[in-house]
């Protein structure tokens, strides 16, 4: 398989929280200085391809896919564009877990749901209902989030004592939910992670 192709899909899924030069080099089987390689034609292919909206950053260890500088305000639209479409499932499922879990990093998020929850995450930073609410501590900081004063508003909530109790739906739920919503976190995520479309 195309390693710039592999490359740009590490880089694509790994979304805003980049991935680890190490990482990529592991999951390719490349070296060092073969990844410098294809990151330098990756960067190259974006910069002179005027029909790709991407280009590659790189901060410190880690490699970013991010839009064009000249994208900017067409996304600046659409994040501040009124909610004409319903959210996915996905994003519900994913919003309804970061209200009662927050502060909450993506991947404890995934290890709840089972599945990537990238899309869904920047849906719903779009639409301005979570925010980023800083990083956990250890290796990586992971990006923890928060709901946002919109999401109170949009849900006509006063605050977040006001979302509905969840207590007592352990037993009559069980076997519908998975159990580490209603748990305290704990352990390590789990490497049987899915992807699913938003």
């Amino acid at each position: 398989m195309n390693k710039i192709a592999e490359l740009e899909a590490l880089l694509f899924i790994a979304g805003e929280d980049g991935i680890e030069a190490r990482r990529i080099c592991e999951l390719l089987e490349i070296s060092s200085l073969q990844l410098q390689e294809l990151l330098s034609t990756l960067q190259k292919k974006y910069q002179t391809d005027e029909t790709s909206c991407f280009c590659l950053l790189e901060v410190e260890d880690r490699s970013y896919l991010a839009t064009k500088e000249n994208f900017a305000e067409l996304l600046e639209r659409y994040g501040h564009s009124p909610l004409k479409q319903k959210l996915s499932q996905a994003a519900v499922e994913t919003l309804a877990i970061i209200a009662y879990r927050q502060p909450i990093s993506r991947i404890e998020i995934e290890q709840i749901r089972g599945v990537q929850a990238a899309s869904a995450l920047n849906t719903l930073l779009n639409r301005s209902l979570i925010t980023e609410r800083g990083r956990m501590e250890g290796p990586g900081r992971a990006i923890l989030y928060g709901t946002t004063q919109y999401f109170l508003d949009y849900f006509g909530l006063k605050d977040l004592t006001e979302l509905p109790d969840i207590s007592g739906m352990e037993e009559e739920y069980a076997a519908a939910l998975p159990e580490e919503l209603f748990n305290d976190r704990s352990g390590e995520p789990e490497d049987n992670i899915t992807t699913e479309d938003e």
